[in-house]
């Protein structure tokens, strides 16, 4: 894991994140520092002035992109607001709930994001699925090469990701050159699903899946019978909840495990493991729509996977970093072991040989990327070359 703040996990998986979407170095650079004091500092303190280097950096790259728009550049425009976006989006991540301005800055992130897929011309667009009297907003990329109906996998997020986020990691358009197509969305809990609808998580994820999956199935260029299914890090506890409770998945991948989440809570209270975001307890509450630790550890008892994952019996992939510091490694054991009916089951572990070997491989996502795009191209009819 590159580690720009030595004693800063947090702010170090953020940078980490940055480069696999897309960051360059000259600009991290740049952004991080000035930083290297304000990362010792309190969260309040330090999440507010990484938030004031990234979106300084974000502004100047807008700017550019609007000379180059002016002077008919699109394309070049378009790669600057792509970046600009995972600056922003970046910064956005770890501020606190109420953080001033917070809201304004996230929709700044979704406007740039969006002009910058549009100037670039990239094989994305947005959807909105109706859901509850609101909508569930979600990235869809299309198959590459393929008549007719294509196989579609369905991604969602962790605790703390967003649709952008990881449309921008490559997934995605790995999977459309398979010949697979892919739908990312906000889920409850996430993204604009949180912080435009209030739509807070929940941990019976079929819920939300089954209706993702009445979507799609309405698609004329999606085929029903080869939609999978996707979760990254607490999506690990998601995405096999949801098959386990929704027999029209054809598949499905856990990228990071997360069996037991109510145990992660209880080592965490502990002061075990590491925090994927500052102001942690403050998150995780708005998230799962809680008003305080206790009633939160309440709701966090029944995110668990114990006792139902015999009802999958499609085919599932376990991924795991082997050096993961959030979720330990015997997760990935208990989920792949309870898969006692899958006629598939696969546990990969991610080494220093291949790299990814943090949590959800963000130290190194391409070859683990790569690794799942393959898995699922082979399990849903696409192609690996």
């Amino acid at each position: 894991m590159f580690r720009y703040f030595p004693t800063n996990y947090v702010w170090n998986l953020s940078v980490d994140l940055a480069f696999e979407m897309g960051a360059r170095i000259g600009e991290i650079e740049e952004m991080c520092a000035p930083l290297l004091e304000a990362a010792k500092s309190p969260d309040a303190a330090g999440t507010r002035a990484f938030r004031e280097a990234w979106e300084k950096m974000a502004g100047k790259l807008v700017e550019l992109a609007q000379e180059d728009e002016s002077a008919g550049r699109l394309l070049s425009a378009g790669e600057k607001l792509n970046r600009a976006a995972i600056y922003l989006l970046t910064c956005e991540r770890l501020q606190s709930r109420d953080a001033p301005g917070r809201l304004d800055l996230y929709k700044n992130v979704l406007a740039v994001f969006k002009k910058g897929v549009a100037l670039s011309r990239e094989n994305c667009r947005l959807v909105e699925i109706p859901y509850e009297g609101k909508v569930i907003s979600g990235l869809f990329v299309q198959a590459e090469g393929v008549s007719g109906p294509a196989p579609v996998l369905l991604q969602v997020n962790g605790l703390d990701s967003t649709k952008e986020m990881k449309y921008r990691v490559g997934l995605p358009a790995w999977l459309a050159r398979r010949g697979v197509s892919s739908l990312v969305i906000d889920q409850p809990g996430t993204g604009e699903a949180l912080r435009l609808h209030n739509l807070t998580a929940r941990y019976d994820s079929e819920h939300w899946a089954s209706v993702v999956v009445d979507w799609l199935e309405a698609q004329p260029e999606i085929d029903p019978k080869r939609i999978g299914m996707e979760g990254v890090s607490l999506g690990g506890y998601y995405c096999p909840r949801a098959l386990a409770f929704e027999p029209r998945f054809a598949m499905g991948v856990a990228w990071g495990a997360n069996h037991d989440w109510r145990e992660v809570q209880k080592r965490r209270l502990a002061k075990e493991g590491s925090f994927p975001v500052p102001h942690y307890w403050e998150h995780v509450c708005w998230v799962w729509g809680a008003a305080n630790i206790d009633e939160f550890m309440t709701i966090a008892e029944n995110v668990h996977l114990d006792g139902i994952l015999d009802r999958i019996k499609v085919p599932f992939l376990v991924t795991h970093g082997e050096k993961d510091s959030q979720i330990p490694l015997d997760m990935a054991r208990r989920t792949y072991d309870a898969l006692v009916n899958s006629p598939r089951r696969e546990l990969k572990i991610f080494t220093d040989r291949e790299g990814g070997v943090q949590h959800s491989s963000f130290d190194n996502s391409i070859n683990a990327g790569h690794y799942i795009a393959d898995w699922v191209a082979q399990t849903l009819g696409g192609r690996l070359a």
